[in-house]
């Protein structure tokens, strides 16, 4: 007999990063250019040998490092986050407010088991970030798919047209994956009102916040007395500190919701990686400076994608911001096909559009036929311009 198959799981898409590995084994490649991988958002060299340093001694050395732990996390870390979070947005938070997680990813997943159940609705930002998509069509929670506008970002008076019954929370994320766009802070205080005034969350995702352009606070939710009522704010650890493969995120919101997300996150993981908190714990008390010095790295790649995308006329760079350009490409076919022969050709290797938002098949704009997510955290200001030297020669 064979084994049952949740027909939620089996419709949601497959996980794009890994789709396009594959690409790797399956497209024949007609260069031997090394090659540029632009696909994945995540640091890939070592973290700080001073990280690395104190992650081996609790490994070697503490016994609560190898064992379980509470299910929200270290007591240290959750008020080092309410700390500097407190002093970061001029508010006042918590360390019962703060869970952490095993990755941002968890985060998501574990408050949106926590909010809603099969038949509700969360009012998702299109271009989507293709993992949280995919929790929610797993767990049958519709994406109500709010469709940005030229300038990338959602319009609060458009989501307002989206809210029914149905709808728990509004799902943001800011820098944006896949997009890059930074929401201004008036955009993102239209969306808190009105999920306040419809009675829902606001899902606040800033993974990639010590990325962002801006000096200071990103938004003002925080300074609010009652924001615990609408805000869930969820963080990574894993690109500030390159601590991806050790999964680390958090969660803010108030304390009673949090007991639901408690629940959800025992019945999976029992308790985030202990060396994880302890590597997050570290880096959030001695990597400040250094973390400053990443930032400084990442905005002048920033910079050199558009200015790499000025120079080239037949593209149009939509979004570019934290880890992400995202752009149009000139070609009279769909992105998955244009991502395909880019890989085949030039060994450059992306994530279409297609895998981020719904084709014109699919009841969608036709937009993502025409996008390219270009990942660049892992590419240096050189291989920026060998990125370039290849896309102005690309003939699909």
């Amino acid at each position: 007999m064979a084994i049952s198959q949740n027909p939620f799981a089996v419709s949601a898409d497959n996980p794009p990063v890994m789709e396009v590995r594959r690409w790797l084994d399956d497209i024949p490649r007609t260069t031997d250019l090394p090659l540029l991988n632009m696909s994945q958002a995540a640091p890939m060299s070592l973290p700080p040998m001073s990280l690395r340093e104190a992650v081996s001694r609790s490994l070697m050395e503490e016994t609560e490092a190898h064992v379980y732990g509470p299910v929200l996390g270290l007591s240290e870390l959750r008020e080092e986050v309410a700390s500097q979070w407190s002093a970061a947005y001029g508010g006042a938070i918590a360390a019962e407010q703060v869970g952490i997680t095993s990755g941002c990813n968890q985060a998501f997943a574990a408050v949106a088991s926590a909010l809603a159940r099969t038949g509700d609705a969360f009012i998702v930002a299109a271009p989507w970030y293709f993992s949280n998509k995919a929790w929610l069509d797993i767990c049958g929670i519709e994406a109500r798919l709010l469709e940005v506008g030229d300038d990338l970002l959602p319009s609060a008076k458009d989501a307002e047209a989206l809210i029914s019954p149905e709808v728990k929370a509004i799902s943001l994320i800011t820098p944006n994956n896949p997009c890059g766009v930074e929401y201004p802070s008036g955009v993102v205080r239209e969306f808190y009102e009105l999920a306040k005034s419809a009675n829902i969350s606001l899902i606040m995702d800033e993974t990639y916040r010590d990325f962002d352009s801006r000096t200071g606070a990103p938004h003002d939710l925080f300074q609010d007395d009652d924001w615990p009522d609408t805000l869930i704010h969820l963080y990574s650890f894993s690109k500030a500190y390159r601590i991806t493969g050790h999964r680390a995120g958090a969660v803010i919101t108030n304390a009673e919701f949090l007991a639901l997300v408690e629940k959800c996150l025992d019945a999976v993981t029992v308790c985030p990686n202990q060396l994880a908190q302890r590597a997050a714990l570290f880096g959030l008390r001695h990597l400040g400076e250094w973390l400053k010095g990443e930032r400084l790295e990442i905005l002048e790649r920033r910079a050199a994608m558009e200015a790499g995308f000025r120079r080239m006329n037949d593209w149009k760079l939509l979004g570019c911001g934290a880890y992400f350009a995202y752009a149009e490409h000139p070609f009279e076919m769909d992105s998955d096909v244009v991502a395909k022969r880019l890989l085949g050709s030039k060994n450059v290797l992306v994530i279409p559009g297609t895998m981020c938002g719904l084709k014109r098949a699919d009841g969608g704009s036709g937009r993502p036929e025409r996008q390219i997510r270009f990942a660049f955290p892992n590419i240096g200001l050189e291989e920026i311009e060998e990125f370039f030297r290849r896309l102005s020669a690309f003939e699909p």
